[in-house]
Order: C-alpha cells, then sequence, then structure tokens
C-alpha cells in the first residue's frame, strides 16, 4: 500500500477508534491492528501530527501507579472523519465510472 495512503487511513482509524472514548497509544495499536499492520514507530508520529492539527486532545492519567497519556478526539477530529467519508465517497463514484471504461478496452 502506497505509505502516504497508509498514514491518511491510519489517521482515520484513530480518529475513529476514539469516538468510541479516549485511549492511549498501546490500546490504539491493538483496536487498529486487525483492520491494518501499524506499530508504534508508524502510531506515535501520527497521533503528534493530530495533536498539533487540533484533532484530538492529550492528557495524563494514573494507571497502576504510572503516568499514561490518553487521547481524545476534538470537534476538529470529528470533522475530518465527516470530510473524509465525503472525498471518499467522491473516489468511489470516479472508480465505479472508470470500472465499465475498463471493459470496453
Amino acid at each position: 500500500m502506497d505509505i502516504q495512503l497508509k498514514r491518511g487511513l491510519i489517521e482515520i482509524c484513530v480518529l475513529k477508534v476514539l469516538t468510541a472514548g479516549d485511549s492511549y497509544g498501546y490500546q490504539l495499536i491493538k483496536d487498529i491492528s486487525p483492520y491494518m499492520e501499524i506499530s508504534e514507530s508508524t502510531l506515535y508520529p501520527i497521533l503528534k501530527r493530530l495533536e498539533a492539527a487540533k484533532m484530538l486532545s492529550v492528557y495524563p492519567a494514573e494507571h497502576n501507579g504510572r503516568l499514561r497519556k490518553y487521547y481524545k478526539i476534538t470537534e476538529c477530529g470529528k470533522e475530518r472523519i465527516k470530510d473524509f467519508i465525503t472525498e471518499w465517497q467522491d473516489v468511489m463514484k470516479v472508480y465505479h465510472f472508470m470500472v465499465p471504461l475498463s471493459i470496453l478496452g
């Protein structure tokens, strides 16, 4: 898969997972892994970019005596999901238009 496409899809996957509730890095990897290969070295830069873009916020919370970073989707992040769905629908319209043309030869 193209690396830019994969990065964009992972961003949307992270945001979508966070619509179900706040989460932390390792749990996000576990939640996304059944659908797409993802590693810590891929996830954490994406989390930083999403935070910088105000699509998610970060806060610390104690868990078993240790501080853990939790990520929470923002309204901007929810809007990004909506925009992605619209963009994806546009891509699929083009694809469905082009498929019959490829049959013609």
